[in-house]
């Protein structure tokens, strides 16, 4: 004959086999995130020294928000084309947030508040983030978030995953 477990001790069960399986696939859901991240950054770095093109999306020339598309594309992630529609998208982050694979956007333009730059964090760590992007002058290249010139210019980053 089977004896009977008391209802606590199987709720106890339950209770601890659903946890593990949540702390399991929590961090199976983590490597996979990860994976994405390098991936995109991975992606966006493989277009080191594209010129800037207003409107291009290929390795003949291509603008920020094209980088940022491209990027996420090659997870399977299908971003909004325009910086004004990506702004839109994931998480909002503050500065101090920031982490790998954020996209940050920024008012380069005369107006203060208006979104008219994007690029992609690839290092994050104290007072020390680098991010990616497609500058009029240089083309893709990386910068220091904190530069004069950009510190002043960022508006918010976004977490996409």
């Amino acid at each position: 004959m089977y004896k009977r477990i008391p209802y606590q001790i199987a709720y106890r069960y339950v209770v601890f086999f659903f946890g593990l399986s949540l702390f399991f696939s929590c961090s199976s859901t983590k490597k996979i995130r990860n994976q994405n991240i390098d991936h995109v950054i991975g992606t966006a770095k493989s277009f080191r020294g594209t010129p800037y093109r207003y409107g291009g999306t290929s390795r003949a020339g291509m603008d920020c928000s094209a980088l940022v598309f491209q990027s996420f594309r090659s997870v399977g992630v299908t971003l909004p084309r325009s910086t004004a529609e990506q702004i839109k998208i994931g998480k909002k982050i503050s500065r101090n947030k920031l982490e790998k694979g954020d996209v940050v956007f920024f008012a380069t333009g005369n107006r203060r508040r208006k979104v008219t730059h994007a690029g992609i964090v690839t290092q994050a760590g104290r007072g020390n983030i680098q991010f990616i992007h497609a500058s009029t002058s240089l083309g893709v290249t990386e910068d220091d978030i904190f530069s004069n010139y950009w510190s002043g210019k960022f508006l918010q980053g976004r977490r996409i995953f």
